[in-house]
């Protein structure tokens, strides 16, 4: 399109036309006279509008104004090349240091851009008439942009950050997972929202198809939970580190049915308590070896405990479970004396029968039944329910192999 002698304020390519080449001049020269007191003006609204600049530090604030002195001078060098280049608000940010611009929200820079456009409208309305039009265009043009490019800048930083933080959250997992979680890991967790909670646990289970969307659904289930949550894959199974007041490992368990649909088919194992994360991987190791072993138990319940999968765990090969088993099962029904542990094997050995097992120990049936719930009160397992009567059976097999 070809300059005309008229003010109806023609564009080519974004280029606002003025009549003639000395006509621009004359506008950008007393524009440019203005850039000065604009910038002044500028950080006098930003102050009375905004608490948020009022808090800054004043360099952090000197910076800000040059920002500002840096989208006015870009809009009057823009304005005076009479090229056809489209504005090009890219490097503008650039003005001050990353460490300063990282400490303004994006909201925060919206208010900045907002506050400037007006106050140049307001030197706009003092110019000449003749310039008004042309400038009040190109202003609507340039802050467009200038906005366009603020946005791309915060997308690409939040984009950036999201890979970041992934990849760190997936070495703190894998940390965790390997057992060598340590201060300087609790650190690093530390920047991705970790608050060194009271018990920590590590759930197991099999990740889903779309796991992106499925990591980001339990964060925030874990979140309204009042929880921190740490997830990653680890091959083909989904860990979440779930740290804060969990109330026992009971409690997990009722937090992971909340999202227990996130993870893929298959089982979800709860490992137990620790109290930190530099301890977690001690919750990992079991849950882990209850996911490999869960299968020999199909019948589980979704989720479950690596505490409940002792047997399958120690016959898979777990001697963490076998000690477990000898040691916090077995033993002490050996400290707690009055009979308990003949009682119970004879009891297991006569197919649990009360009346069987009180011939074989010459004893009254109720005597049994005494010490039956002796036995529950002493292991947390009740003789009478099969599982726990399963789970009681291996405990004496195992602990009279780790006692000879």
């Amino acid at each position: 399109m070809a300059r005309g002698g008229s003010n109806a304020v023609p564009r080519v390519s974004g280029r606002t036309l003025v009549p003639s080449s000395r006509a621009r001049s004359g506008m950008v020269r007393r524009l440019s006279a203005q850039s000065a007191e604009m910038t002044t003006a500028i950080l006098a609204e930003m102050d009375a509008r905004h608490s948020w600049f009022s808090d800054m530090e004043p360099e952090h604030r000197s910076w800000i104004g040059i920002v500002a002195r840096a989208g006015i001078d870009l809009f009057v060098a823009w304005l005076a090349d009479e090229g056809d280049e489209p504005v090009s608000p890219a490097g503008l940010f650039d003005a001050a240091p990353r460490s300063v611009m990282r400490r303004i929200t994006l909201q925060q820079t919206v208010e900045l851009v907002r506050t400037t456009v007006e106050v140049v409208e307001q030197t706009v309305a003092q110019m000449p008439r003749s310039d008004r039009a042309v400038l009040s265009t190109a202003i609507v043009y340039f802050s467009r942009e200038v906005a366009f490019a603020a946005a791309e800048l915060y997308a690409t930083a939040a984009e950036t950050r999201g890979a970041w933080d992934a990849r760190l959250e997936s070495l703190v997992v894998d940390a965790v997972v390997r057992g060598e979680a340590d201060e300087n890991l609790v650190s690093r967790a530390s920047t991705l929202g970790w608050h060194s909670p009271e018990s920590v646990a590590v759930v197991v289970g099999i990740s889903p198809p779309g796991t992106e969307s499925a990591v980001e659904q339990i964060r925030k289930a874990a979140s309204r939970a009042g929880l921190d949550a740490l997830v990653s894959t680890q091959g083909d199974r989904l860990v979440v580190v779930l740290g804060g007041d969990l109330k026992g490992t009971e409690g997990v368990v009722a937090v992971v049915r909340r999202f227990e649909g996130l993870f893929g088919e298959g089982p979800i194992v709860v490992g137990p308590l620790v109290e930190k994360l530099v301890d977690a991987g001690l919750s990992a190791r079991a849950a882990f070896s209850g996911s490999r072993s869960a299968v020999a138990w199909p019948e589980a319940p979704r989720p479950v405990s690596a505490i409940d999968l002792l047997p399958e765990r120690a016959l898979a090969g777990d001697g963490h479970a076998r000690r477990a088993l000898a040691v916090d099962v077995y033993e002490p029904l050996g400290r707690a004396g009055g009979e308990l542990l003949g009682t119970l094997v004879a009891f297991l050995d006569h197919g649990g029968s009360i009346e069987a097992s009180s011939r074989a120990l010459y004893v009254h049936a109720n005597t049994v039944r005494y010490r039956l719930r002796r036995i529950q009160d002493v292991t947390g397992y009740n003789p009478t329910a099969p599982r726990d009567a399963y789970v009681l059976r291996l405990a004496v097999t195992v602990g009279r192999l780790f006692a000879s």
